[in-house]
């Protein structure tokens, strides 16, 4: 589950004016500034940037008009136009905390999580509180730094022991890092404190790998029950107890749970699948044929790895994380960024301006996700890109990077759909996955797209089967090493002995040795039937 920054849920705005931020303004830009921050606390953002303009034009070079301004652009969902406005505004007040915050807030909506990092240290110097130090851990685990998000975690509970949501940092970094007993006892402490308990159940049991007491279960079971829960905390809740259930064998009482949590998932993760199978079909006709790439060479740095979530992706990077020459990344989002900036550049939508791109232009965007990428570089030669949904953008890849190699996951259609279905993902992230129809129609569109990569890139994109990997380990590994270019080595096909840090909900899972079965389905019986069969329906169009 994804943890919030303090400064994305900071007091009212209209409470942080002071007169010693408004010295210096005319009244009539005072007072346009207070009426700026109710717009804001009442969520009006299209009234408040009339009157920031207003104000703007009153005092163009005020620190707190700038700053006002980039936080109407902020909320505007123009965080590059906000990052102007608050280098401006920190020109004049190099040292204002407000500012600095809003600045990395902003930097980190635009994944460029290095400057964040610098100004949240700063904030740390200049008023070292534990919402200061908890926003930083938070920013380190976004640029997947968790040695240090754990330590920034611990500082905020030297200061604050009651800050719930840095135990909550504490626990996700202790994950990523494989220390799972603590993580599961920090889970285990929350719960005990009584605070969050959706949320702690839910992550206690996402670890995959423990299992609860009888005890436990039973009282998740009765916090599941609870009338006072809220919408959010009932499906959380839910989706926990499901996974509880089923470990426990009790795969219809599991079965039910999942059908309740998706069921409230559904009310606000909403899904058009019809339009999103349209916009593929517009990819699959700006990349008919394979665009000549004129005099780049880049590429050969990244491996990406896509597919459907839940589908052995984390194992499969995890096998070329254990080699020497690999830095395993996990789920990197400089790919979409950089491709949503040249978007707003051109004022149109991927796919649209595809057919206006020239070689320079490819180039150019290719070098710019490299520099966004530049750290997974620093002690090995080549990197992994593991962001499942990058599967849509491999035409791009291949003319931006064109010696990339791009490895799509694929599992047993059946029993990644289900996987994904009993597992709560962070919001707006995997919208498909709550309701069967969905996915079956997310399946057919990944399934189609890929099948027309493949057949444009056969030597650069490799379809690497899960169940392949699992029964026949060291042959498969040859074979993926090979298709990357890289020297067989022993240590691949002991992927749980890597060590480094893993973000992904297989993160204890692929610390185990490869098992040779992990099916489920089979055990739910006849409660699948209508999955299998759109599923089927699907697989015959």
């Amino acid at each position: 589950m994804k943890i919030k920054p303090v400064n994305k849920q900071m007091a009212l705005v209209s409470e942080q004016l002071s007169v010693e931020r408004l010295r210096d303004l005319p009244v009539r830009a005072s007072a346009l500034l207070r009426e700026i921050a109710r717009y804001l606390d009442r969520n009006d953002s299209a009234a408040a940037e009339h009157s920031a303009a207003i104000a703007l034009t009153l005092a163009p070079d005020h620190p707190e008009c700038l700053r006002l301004f980039a936080l109407v652009q902020q909320r505007r969902g123009s965080p590059r136009d906000a990052v102007v406005c608050l280098q401006r505004s920190l020109a004049a007040r190099p040292d204002d905390v407000l500012s600095l915050s809003q600045l990395a807030a902003a930097l980190g909506d635009l994944s460029e999580f290095e400057p964040a990092i610098d100004a949240l240290q700063r904030v740390c110097e200049l008023a070292p509180t534990a919402s200061a130090w908890f926003d930083l851990g938070v920013m380190l685990d976004h640029d997947a730094m968790h040695e240090h998000a754990l330590a920034a975690a611990e500082h905020a509970l030297l200061l604050q022991p009651t800050l719930t949501s840095a135990r909550f940092l504490r626990a996700r970094s202790l994950q990523a890092l494989g220390r799972i007993d603590e993580t599961a006892g920090e889970y285990r402490q929350i719960i005990a404190r009584g605070t969050s308990l959706a949320q702690a159940w839910f992550g206690l049991v996402d670890i995959k790998t423990v299992q609860l007491t009888e005890a436990e279960l039973a009282e998740l079971k009765a916090l599941a029950a609870l009338p006072a829960l809220n919408v959010d905390e009932r499906a959380i809740a839910d989706f926990a107890l499901g996974k509880a259930l089923e470990d426990a064998g009790r795969h219809a009482d599991a079965y039910a749970s999942f059908e309740r949590a998706n069921a409230i998932k559904r009310r606000s993760e909403r899904w058009n699948a019809e339009a999103f199978s349209r916009h593929i079909e517009r990819i699959a006709a700006a990349f008919a044929q394979p665009i000549e790439v004129v005099g780049n060479a880049a590429g050969h740095e990244v491996i990406f790895i896509v597919g459907l979530p839940r589908s052995g992706s984390t194992l499969i990077e995890q096998v070329l994380a254990a080699h020497s020459q690999v830095e395993g990344a996990s789920e990197l989002p400089y790919l979409n960024a950089v491709l949503a900036d040249e978007s707003k550049r051109r004022g149109a939508a991927f796919p649209a301006w595809v057919a206006a791109t020239t070689p320079t232009d490819w180039q150019r965007l290719g070098q710019d996700y490299l520099a966004r990428a530049d750290r997974w570089r620093k002690h090995r030669p080549r990197f992994t890109d593991k962001l499942p949904e990058n599967w849509p953008y491999v035409g791009a890849v291949m003319v931006m990077l064109p010696n990339a190699r791009i490895i799509d996951c694929r599992r047993d259609p059946l029993e990644t759909c289900w996987s994904c279905y009993k597992q709560l993902f962070a919001p707006g992230r995997v919208g498909f996955s709550y309701a069967f129809d969905d996915l079956a129609a997310y399946w057919r569109d990944y399934e189609k797209l890929c099948g027309h990569w493949r057949e444009l890139y056969p030597d650069k994109f490799r379809t690497q089967s899960y169940e392949a990997l699992i029964a026949n380990s060291e042959s498969e590994i040859h074979a993926l090493l090979k298709f990357c270019g890289l020297p067989f080595e022993e240590a691949c096909t002991r992927p749980h002995e890597a060590s480094r840090a893993i973000r992904t909900a297989s993160a204890s899972q692929v610390r185990q040795p490869i098992r040779a079965n992990t099916a489920q389905t089979s055990r739910y019986g006849d409660a699948l039937n209508p999955l299998r069969t759109i599923l089927d329906r699907r697989t015959e169009r």
